[in-house]
């Protein structure tokens, strides 16, 4: 059976995956944003590894999130899957980062850098990357007027390319992103079109299934199938400017 970390599991896509993991048999430990938002996972909890609690809104939290995790010992793999949609204006964090870059992409990055590393990483990513700019000028929206949608299309191309860049910079660790759909969470909101348990089928399956067609690195799934992601995603020059700057916000480099 695996160990498996996943973020944001206290509701949504998280919640789901956690249960089904637990359904099988497998460890898996739980993430809360507080103490508060933790009482939602009291039925899990006997079942669970641990539930650990960490703002992923803030770099100290993060970090002390990740000791957390690392006290656990190893996992197998871990889901990235917490994640914050639209915004009405830019929220700063107590480092002073829009909230959608610090939760969507600098926690991840701060994670993968801090978390012993795992045999498998999957990033929850989103359709909307594709209509994301490429652009890496302003990337923490300080200089643009807020567009909540194009602040969450952009923190999704470059979670999306952060995977990428890992498969690429680490042979031994299978990363993959993932689209999980439009479903009905509370951040899909009811009238979501897409299946729900089609969107958490795809990072259950990666994290812990010995399938030859799980076991790859690299690519953007969506419902078990690998699909073409935006083209920053597999270019290797965009990676690598995306992780310069991702170390020169949180002050830690990853490769």
């Amino acid at each position: 059976m695996a160990r498996i970390f996943i973020t944001g599991s206290t509701d949504g896509l998280g919640l789901a995956t956690a249960r089904t993991l637990l359904n099988y048999g497998h460890e898996v430990l739980l993430h809360a944003r507080s103490r508060a938002r933790a009482a939602a996972v009291d039925d899990l909890a006997p079942q669970a590894a641990g539930v650990v609690v960490g703002d992923l809104s803030s770099a100290a939290e993060t970090r002390a999130l990740a000791e957390q995790v690392n006290a656990h010992g190893r996992m197998d793999a871990i889901i990235h899957n917490a994640g914050v949609f639209l915004s009405p204006g830019r929220v700063a964090t107590p480092e002073g980062h829009s909230r959608t870059l610090a939760v969507n992409v600098l926690a991840p990055y701060l994670l993968t850098a801090r978390i012993e590393r795992p045999g498998r990483l999957i990033y929850v990513s989103s359709g909307m990357h594709h209509a994301a700019s490429g652009s890496l000028q302003d990337i923490d929206w300080t200089e643009r007027r807020w567009n909540a949608s194009a602040a969450y299309s952009e923190s999704k191309l470059h979670v999306t390319a952060l995977s990428a860049s890992i498969a690429r910079r680490w042979p031994t660790v299978l990363s993959n992103a993932v689209d999980p759909g439009w479903v009905p969470t509370k951040m899909g909101g009811p009238g979501a079109p897409d299946d729900l348990a089609m969107g958490h089928d795809t990072q259950s399956w990666l994290a812990v299934s010995n399938d030859p067609a799980a076991l790859v690195s690299g690519n953007y799934w969506y419902h078990r199938r690998p699909r073409k992601p935006a083209p920053e995603v597999t270019d290797a020059a965009f990676q690598d400017r995306l992780t310069d700057k991702l170390a020169e916000l949180t002050g830690i480099a990853l490769f």
